[in-house]
């Protein structure tokens, strides 16, 4: 029921909006900057704390879950904020806390909050964010939804979900000029400086923004014209709400999960699945001209279908096409799930409370990926999950509207066709995890990933046991007596680690360090009197190696195992005085960049043998890493060669690429090196990586 307005309130309204032309441009200026800061900040910060926790393309995933709570206390905040207090005291409120979160700058992590050996990292991850960023990203997030409600208040109801529109637009340009402006000119630290300036700019111009909106403001918390005409919200209306908003997050999860772990975590691949997410909200909700059921909906289950198809033969297509297939995949699916919701955006009394759900849904979608999965599950149990949940929700948001059907023949049996369709994806994909764990004698998952033990028999009809990240092999074990201590995989005897090891050790007992243990296998080349030590960061890397293979158990060298990321506990370690150190960490096909700064060298060279000798393994299906080495070693006075060898099926040897570091001319003379040795050029245009720069842009190959 509605009331007409009297004279003296028109001219009051009109007077109010005349008064206040500028104002739409202050509320749109303030809101695209703090939207712009607010997803800067993402990959800048998470960047600088991924040495910390390994390298992980999980630290991506447990910072996506830190930004999405935050987001939803920042909502939070804004609706609390609204529902409580007069415009005026809202303003005070807000403006202290701005000038309060000043003293938070700059943003730069502390280095207490680096782990322990051992430890899950997930909520140290989450602590030093907080610390870090978690009260100027709180403040952000609470901006647009705030000012939104604001504008709507002195607007007298006027919707400004265009200002929505406008928030995720800043947010989506921000995304794109990290990887491709900002990450390759500014080192890290002075990226941090650079953005706790532009905070504290945008606290002035929020403050700004606040003290003009207080002028002529309501006494009541908020102005009666927008509650008036606002209906109370359903209970099944704020329950889809939640479930669309938490759809589109775990699918978004799911497809960084994806990409980071078999490719690289880097923040060209952080923020494209999370760009195609904040895309998709811009179109939804700037205009309903963009969503098309039409369109959209058909394409969600062929969407679906690419998913789970990826999930578990990534690493065999070339990153031209899998990337963008995976790519428009999660547009369709996020259009979808954001479609639907701008369909049901309520009316302005309901904003604060609306924008709350979706950040509670993000929220709830990281939770699920990052905090109950890899302790919930073994494997990744999580994708068919996420693929037959996300079908079955917009299924049931269309059955709700069964009653307006026309003609009603017609849409029941595309709805049937549908769902009949939906339970061949949710057969289909459970199928291709249960193939894969059907050869699995052991499957086991923390932080750091899922991994599995497979058994199986090879062409030769051996018995092969063979250590899975993910979709990537981290190394085989021939069960057979006579072959049990060869090596095999990346770690051939005629690979650049195999050739490297056989030259070395006709010098005497060598004493190498391995950074990276995976099945144990570089332990097949210890003899009597050769001493050997692996780091590895995964505890359940461990286990795995002692109890599933027996390279290690088997080795006649002296073998010691230290847990813990290799950068962090050799800096604590005296000289190690090696012949030999093998660079060879991997997270699933990624291999973490703090493992090949200059620092990092710097640091290897200090444990080593005069003349002493790094192989660098980086075989890699999506990045050329060799220039990268090459240009520390060159820094370091040291020469670097490339050798690259092919497959050797029948003794379960993949081809691998191997770079040799070392200052000994007379090493690299060896006979066994003959034919094997290549250069390896520099482009003149590459910058040195350090622990404060990285580029991972410059050395992305589009095929394999």
């Amino acid at each position: 029921m509605s009331t007409s307005a009297s004279p003296a309130t028109i001219n009051e309204t009109y007077a109010t909006r005349k008064s206040a032309l500028p104002l739409p441009l202050l509320f749109g200026v303030t809101i695209l900057t703090s939207a712009c800061l607010l997803f800067l900040v993402q990959p800048l910060v998470s960047k600088l704390i991924l040495p910390w926790f390994g390298g992980s393309a999980a630290v991506w995933i447990t910072c996506m879950l830190f930004f999405q709570a935050s987001l939803l206390l920042g909502y939070l905040y804004a609706h609390a904020l609204a529902r409580l207090f007069p415009l005026k005291w809202q303003v005070v409120i807000h403006s202290v806390l701005l000038v309060a979160s000043l003293a938070t700058l700059p943003i730069l992590p502390n280095a207490k909050w680096q782990p322990n050996p051992g430890d899950d990292p997930t909520w140290l991850v989450l602590a030093v964010l907080a610390g870090c960023v978690g009260l100027p990203y709180t403040l952000l997030s609470a901006t647009s939804p705030l000012l939104q409600n604001w504008y709507a208040a002195k607007r007298f109801g006027e919707l400004p979900y265009r200002y929505f529109a406008l928030s995720n637009a800043g947010s989506l340009l921000a995304l794109l000029a990290y990887p491709v402006l900002v990450e390759p000119l500014f080192p890290g630290h002075q990226q941090a400086w650079m953005w706790s300036a532009a905070f504290g700019i945008f606290a002035m111009l929020c403050v700004s923004t606040a003290l003009i909106a207080s002028r002529t403001a309501s006494s009541s918390p908020q102005a009666d014209v927008v509650e008036e005409n606002a209906p109370p919200l359903k209970a099944m209306t704020v329950f889809l709400w939640l479930a669309l908003a938490a759809c589109a997050s775990v699918l978004l999860l799911t497809v960084t999960n994806l990409l980071t772990q078999n490719i690289a975590p880097m923040p060209l691949l952080w923020v494209l699945p999370l760009s195609i997410y904040l895309l998709s909200f811009i179109l939804s909700f700037e205009s309903s001209f963009w969503y098309r059921r039409i369109l959209f909906i058909p394409l969600v289950l062929p969407a679906l279908a690419c998913f789970a198809s990826a999930s578990g033969t990534l690493e065999n297509g070339e990153i031209k096409i899998i990337v963008p297939l995976m790519s428009l995949s999660l547009f369709v699916c996020c259009m979808a799930c954001h479609g639907e919701l701008a369909r049901m955006k309520p009316a302005a009394g309901h904003l604060t409370a609306f924008y709350l759900c979706l950040a509670a849904g993000g929220a709830l979608g990281g939770v699920l990926i990052a905090l109950l999965a890899p302790h919930l599950f073994n494997g990744m149990y999580e994708y068919p999950i996420a693929f037959a949940g996300s079908a079955a929700l917009l299924l049931f948001v269309f059955w709700r509207e069964r009653a307006t059907w026309k003609p009603f023949q017609l849409c029941m049996g595309l709805w049937l066709t549908a769902a009949a369709a939906a339970l061949v994806l949710t057969a289909y994909s459970g199928d291709l995890l249960r193939r894969s764990m059907n050869v699995s004698i052991f499957a086991g998952r923390n932080f750091y990933g899922a991994l599995r033990v497979d058994q199986f028999k090879d062409e030769q009809n051996l018995v092969i046991r063979q250590l899975n990240h993910g979709t990537i092999t981290h190394g085989m074990q021939i069960m057979a007596v006579a072959l049990h201590t060869s090596p095999t995989t990346y770690y051939g005897r005629n690979s650049g680690v195999g050739l490297a090891w056989r030259t070395l050790e006709t010098a005497g007992p060598m004493r190498a360090g391995i950074i990276g243990l995976g099945a144990g296998t570089m332990a097949a080349y210890g003899r009597a009197g050769d001493w050997i030590r692996f780091y590895d960061i995964n505890p359940l890397v461990f286990q795995i190696a002692r109890n599933s293979f027996t390279y290690l158990k088997d080795s006649p060298a002296h073998i010691e195992t230290t847990l813990g990321d290799a950068r962090l506990v050799m800096q604590g370690q005296p000289p190690q005085n090696l012949d030999l150190l093998v660079v060879d960490a991997f997270s699933g096909d990624a291999i973490p960049v703090h493992l090949i700064t200059a620092e990092a060298c710097a640091m290897y060279w200090h444990h080593m043998k005069p003349g002493g000798v790094i192989a660098f393994h980086i075989s890699n299906h999506y990045l050329d890493l060799a220039p990268i080495v090459a240009m520390n070693a060159k820094a370091d006075h040291k020469q670097a060669w490339q050798i690259e060898t092919d497959d050797e099926d029948k003794n379960e040897v993949y081809g691998a690429t191997w770079i040799l570091v070392s200052s000994n001319e007379a090493f690299f003379k060896n006979p066994l090196f003959k034919g094997q040795l290549t250069a390896i050029p520099i482009p003149k245009n590459l910058r040195p990586w350090t622990d404060d720069f990285s580029n991972l842009w410059q050395v992305l190959r589009f095929s394999d």
